[in-house]
């Protein structure tokens, strides 16, 4: 054979097969580039702070941050003693609690939610007006002068009957505040609680809709988290899983699906004390909802706990450990935001997610490395897996566990190159291994 001639390869099938096929298989190529277009590549925080309406002021960021730091100050005020209150790694101690320090001085809440359901409950109209007005104002402000968290909103009431009306004032008031202000921030995030049926979900996207043709702003502009606190949610009377089909009837506005801990315990008949993220049903309801969002860009989000941090040192390590073990726990199975309910929750946020990914990410570094050269290793990864690896170091990064220089020094990549291989979808990911 001649040089550049190429052995011929016999095969049975005519082009027109393939040809016939694809043209049968378009429609489901359609349905899965629109129900499955794979993650946004946009930060996650790492937990949503909610205040109610009423106790939301311009300082409160800031002050959740300080409480925080005072509780270090008293309860643990050196990496020593928070690492035997915690249980952790004493190789991981001084980074770790040097990391949290840092972070509540200089961002203490990644995501916070101004709260206009639980937390604020009934209150006469004029009041609540003023008050969702006010978090506008607040809230706009802000963003203008640097204090904002990354993520900023309202939980607004649900779309029961009984307060359906005051929750979509509430929120027509919100929103119309900060289009007065200057225009929706882009870290603007609203949250729908108490979801029992699709058309709910179906109606909010209406809702915002209307809002949106009202002030001209782009089709799908304002997205919102769905929140499961009942077990309609999670199955229907037809015995199909609802919020699956929740997250179709949010027409592509559905940002994230948040687990309501103790409203969703509460509905299956769970007693107040075994009220909790780790309790069988708890779990059971969080896997419904993480394959659901699967491949749709809707971020999963864990609940909390009521357990708060305060009273003596003694009590104080208790709930630290709690919180803290809880958290890893969501962590391990890939739920990688939460709630917090008090400021002595973010030490121990912090703490179990800066350990998570300081304690592997090197292994993690080194795999990808490994990959993206080609080289040999005593792991043989496969594309997904170079995926998952990107991800978890972007996380990282993203919430300050991880610094850039020393994710470039072990991954031999950037940012860009990180999110060159978080990014493939599943048709791409054969792709990317060439």
């Amino acid at each position: 054979m001649g040089q550049g001639q190429q052995e011929r390869v016999a095969t049975s099938l005519s082009g027109a097969v393939s040809e016939e096929i694809s043209a049968s298989l378009a429609p489901v190529d359609a349905e899965l580039e629109r129900r499955y277009p794979g993650d946004p590549g946009t930060r996650q925080p790492v937990h949503t702070v909610y205040v109610p309406g009423d106790a939301f002021a311009a300082g409160t960021i800031r002050s959740w941050g300080d409480q925080a730091l005072a509780a270090l100050d008293e309860h643990a005020p050196d990496a020593a003693a928070f690492a035997s209150a915690l249980g952790l790694d004493e190789a991981l101690a001084e980074d770790v609690y040097g990391r949290v320090r840092a972070k509540l001085e200089r961002e203490p809440v990644e995501d916070l939610r101004v709260d206009f359901e639980d937390g604020y409950g009934n209150r006469p109209d004029a009041e609540e007006d003023e008050t969702a007005a006010r978090a506008a104002r607040l809230i706009a402000e802000a963003y203008r002068n640097g204090t904002a968290a990354p993520y900023m909103g309202i939980r607004m009431k649900c779309m029961e009957v009984a307060v359906r009306d005051r929750g979509i004032r509430t929120l027509d008031i919100f929103l119309t505040g900060l289009m007065e202000a200057g225009g929706l921030p882009a870290g603007l995030v609203l949250t729908l609680p108490k979801v029992t049926y699709a058309e709910q979900v179906t109606a909010m996207a209406r809702l915002l809709d209307a809002f949106e043709k009202t002030h001209g702003l782009e089709p799908g502009r304002i997205g919102f988290e769905i929140q499961i606190e009942t077990s309609q949610a999670i199955l229907a009377a037809d015995g199909t899983a609802t919020v699956a089909r929740m997250i179709q009837a949010a027409e592509g506005r559905a940002t994230g699906l948040h687990y309501g801990t103790f409203d969703y315990s509460a509905c299956l008949g769970v007693s107040a004390a075994h009220q909790a993220g780790d309790h069988p049903a708890a779990d059971h309801a969080k896997a419904v909802m993480q394959v659901a969002a699967a491949g749709t860009g809707v971020r999963v989000s864990d609940g909390s706990t009521n357990v708060l941090p305060v009273g003596p040192t003694e009590k104080v390590h208790a709930a630290w450990r709690l919180h803290y073990g809880l958290t890893r726990r969501a962590l391990a199975r890939a739920y990688y935001q939460g709630w917090d309910m008090h400021p002595g929750h973010l030490p121990t946020r912090y703490a179990a997610v800066f350990a998570f990914y300081r304690e592997g990410f090197e292994q993690a570094a080194a795999r990808l490395a490994r990959y993206a050269g080609r080289t040999g290793g005593d792991v043989m990864d496969e594309p997904a897996t170079a995926k998952a690896l990107s991800s978890y170091l972007l996380r990282g990064l993203d919430c300050g566990a991880l610094d850039v220089a020393e994710v470039a020094r072990l991954s031999g990549l950037d940012r860009a190159g990180l999110e060159g291989f978080a990014a493939p979808r599943r048709g791409d990911l054969t792709a990317s291994a060439q």
